[in-house]
C-alpha cells in the first residue's frame, strides 16, 4: 500500500468565483500543495530536491469535478504516488469535504535535472521513499489525451500577454493558472454567443502541458466544442505561442441550449 498523505486546508473568500464557488484552478494549486506536504513527509521537500538538483514537472493532469466547494467549507486532499515509469510518475488526489467526495484527480509527473533541463530516470532510493520500501513494478503505458477535432476555419479566439503575477518560482506560468487562462476564455466565447456563462459548468478537465510559457509571452488561445449531446459537450482549448503548442486542454461541460455554440461563424478577440 503506497504512503497515503492527507492534509486539510480552509476554502478563504478570495478562492471564490462570482457564483461563490471555488474556481477549479484553485485546486491545482491545493492538489500542488498537497503533492509537496506529501513528499516532504517521506524525506523529499522541496528544498532537499533544490540540493540534489532535481524537480519535478507536471506532464498532464486529469481532474473531475463531482460537488463544488464554497466559502466555508474545509477541504480534505489524500494523495498518494500511484507508479513510477522509468523518467515519470503519476500522483493521485482525492478531495473531500467532510466525508463527501467532491473531486478527483492524478497528475501525471517528469523528472528533471535542474542543471540540465532534461528528464532523468527516477532513482531508486526516490522509489523506495515513497514507495516505504515496498515492491514497486513499472505500470504499463497510459493511453494520451485524445487529439481533438480540427478546429472551424474561423475558431474563437482571444489573446492574453503573461504577465508577472502568473509565474511561479519556476520562472513559467504555473500550472493551475491556465485554467485561469480558459476560465476567461469560456466567459467571452459564452457572451459571445449570448449565453449566460454561469448556467455553464465544467466537469472534468484533461489538461496536457508542452512547452512552458513565460514572462511578457503573447498567447492565442483557441476553443471551439465537439460531441455537442442535448446537455452535454467537449470544449477544447489549444494555448499556442505563434505556431507553438504550449498547453492543450480537454474539457466536459454541463448546460443548456449548448448547440448556439456550434462555431460556423466566429470572432477573434
Amino acid at each position: 500500500m503506497p504512503y497515503v498523505h492527507t492534509i486539510q486546508f480552509p476554502v478563504r473568500h478570495y478562492e471564490c468565483d462570482a457564483n461563490g464557488n471555488v474556481q477549479h484552478a484553485v485546486y491545482l494549486g491545493y492538489m500542488q500543495e498537497a503533492a509537496f506536504a506529501g513528499s516532504a513527509a517521506v524525506g523529499y521537500s522541496a528544498q532537499r530536491y533544490a540540493d540534489i538538483g532535481l524537480h519535478w514537472l507536471a506532464y498532464e493532469t486529469d481532474l473531475e469535478h463531482y460537488t463544488p466547494l464554497r466559502y466555508g467549507d474545509t477541504v480534505t486532499i489524500k494523495t498518494w504516488v500511484a507508479d513510477f515509469r522509468r523518467v515519470r510518475s503519476l500522483r493521485q488526489y482525492e478531495l473531500y469535504r467532510d466525508n463527501e467526495l467532491v473531486a478527483r484527480a492524478a497528475t501525471d509527473w517528469v523528472l528533471i535535472d535542474t542543471n540540465a533541463m532534461y528528464p532523468v530516470t527516477i532513482p531508486p532510493e526516490i522509489i523506495e521513499a515513497y514507495s516505504r520500501g515496498e515492491a514497486v513494478t513499472q505500470a504499463p503505458r497510459r493511453d494520451p489525451l485524445p487529439a481533438p477535432p480540427p478546429p472551424p476555419d474561423h475558431v474563437f479566439s482571444v489573446t492574453r500577454r503573461v504577465e508577472w503575477r502568473d509565474i511561479d518560482p519556476a520562472q513559467h506560468v504555473n500550472n493551475g493558472t491556465y485554467l485561469h487562462y480558459i476560465a476567461d476564455c469560456a466567459v467571452q466565447v459564452a457572451q459571445h454567443y449570448g449565453v449566460d456563462p454561469s448556467k455553464i459548468s465544467t466537469q472534468r478537465y484533461q489538461i496536457e502541458y508542452k512547452n512552458a510559457a513565460t514572462l511578457g509571452d503573447q498567447l492565442t488561445i483557441s476553443t471551439w466544442l465537439s460531441n455537442v449531446n442535448g446537455s452535454q459537450a467537449i470544449r477544447h482549448y489549444l494555448i499556442k505561442r505563434e505556431e507553438k503548442i504550449i498547453t492543450r486542454i480537454r474539457t466536459q461541460i454541463h448546460g443548456d441550449n449548448l448547440e448556439v455554440f456550434q462555431e460556423n461563424t466566429s470572432q477573434s478577440l
